[in-house]
């Protein structure tokens, strides 16, 4: 056991794991100084003792709600992708291929079109939409997966493509009926952001992220074991329908707060999670809140190049994800090509 803690191994883990740490720190202090109204970062402790201040209002207000939340959403999207990449054995794979982001979407979408004129209530009222969406949409594809064997995994991956194929149709059809207005909130919902995120909102999701969390981070060791095979996890003792029911679960409630929250943020849950094997490895115990770190980071610069590559207007966050991941995932494919083709 010393042996192992004092492996090269396991100290190239620690020091990864110590520098997001410090980069999430950092991240968090340049999200909230940097903006339409700059605030030098290294002056945000003293006007916190202040307690004052248009400074002061614009770091609790809008600031830090923000930047707390860019986040908590990126992380939350990480771990989820490193335990469904981990369950599916493929690095591949992304949150979405369960269905809970395209459901949260609809619901989200459902909401704006057919209940128009909610004012005050749209605040509150738009995310539990989304979150009820994604719920929804996963337990209907936990239930075509299920077979007298168990549920197969191949089966849920089939059926999250056709589901979203399906919702994608939905949502068409209700940008058509959508108004001027409703198009613009649709359009916004669907590109995702961090705008809206308010002290209210963030303390409403966080009791749901941190049940998410703790059901995943659970997950390392049987995640580890089946990395072997499933025939090998079996004969190590790990109970592979709880593992499979645990890790869908706990993935679509930390989505589905996730995109209740900031809306369709997406390819942070594939990114992340590869990022952080190419670093450190891919043993569990360390990737899974590696992950959460990483992803952490990367939504808090994404939010911070969305508000200041073209201010004063303000970039949808999910067009800067889109840009930055899109081109990662084709390296991933035509890396696995290469492999494959090399096997």
């Amino acid at each position: 056991m010393i042996r192992g803690l004092s492996s090269p191994r396991f100290r190239r883990y620690r020091l990864v794991l110590l520098v997001l740490a410090v980069l999430v720190a950092l991240s968090l202090l340049l999200g909230a100084g940097l903006g339409a109204y700059p605030i030098p970062p290294l002056a945000i402790p003293s006007i916190l003792l202040r307690g004052e201040g248009v400074e002061y209002q614009v770091l609790t207000a809008l600031r830090f709600p923000r930047v707390l939340g860019a986040a908590l959403v990126g992380a939350l999207l990480a771990l989820a992708g490193a335990v469904l990449q981990g369950l599916f054995r493929n690095p591949l794979v992304d949150p979405g291929l369960i269905g809970v982001s395209s459901g949260a979407a609809l619901g989200a979408a459902i909401f704006i079109v057919l209940w128009p004129g909610a004012g005050a209530l749209e605040v509150y009222a738009l995310p539990v939409f989304a979150f009820l969406g994604g719920l929804l949409a996963t337990h209907l594809l936990w239930r075509l997966a299920q077979t007298a064997f168990g549920v197969q995994v191949t089966v849920l991956l089939l059926s999250g493509i056709a589901l979203n194929a399906l919702v994608g149709a939905g949502i068409g059809l209700l940008t058509f009926l959508a108004s001027e207005e409703e198009l613009r909130s649709l359009t916004f919902w669907t590109l995702g952001g961090f705008s809206a995120l308010t002290w209210r909102l963030l303390l409403a999701g966080l009791p749901l992220a941190l049940v998410s969390s703790l059901l995943l981070l659970r997950l390392a060791r049987p995640l580890n074991a089946l990395a072997l095979g499933e025939r090998e996890a079996f004969h190590l003792g790990v109970d592979l329908e709880a593992l499979k029911r645990r890790a869908v679960t706990g993935a679509a409630l930390g989505v589905g707060v996730a995109v209740a929250l900031a809306g369709g943020v997406g390819f942070l849950g594939l990114v992340a999670p590869h990022l952080f094997r190419l670093m450190a490895g891919p043993d569990h115990r360390y990737l899974l809140p590696g992950a959460a770190l990483l992803g952490a980071v990367l939504a808090v610069v994404a939010d911070l190049l969305a508000r200041t590559l073209a201010a004063p207007a303000e970039i949808p966050v999910g067009v800067v994800t889109a840009l930055l991941g899109g081109p990662f995932f084709l390296y991933l494919v035509l890396r696995y090509k290469r492999e494959v083709y090399r096997a």
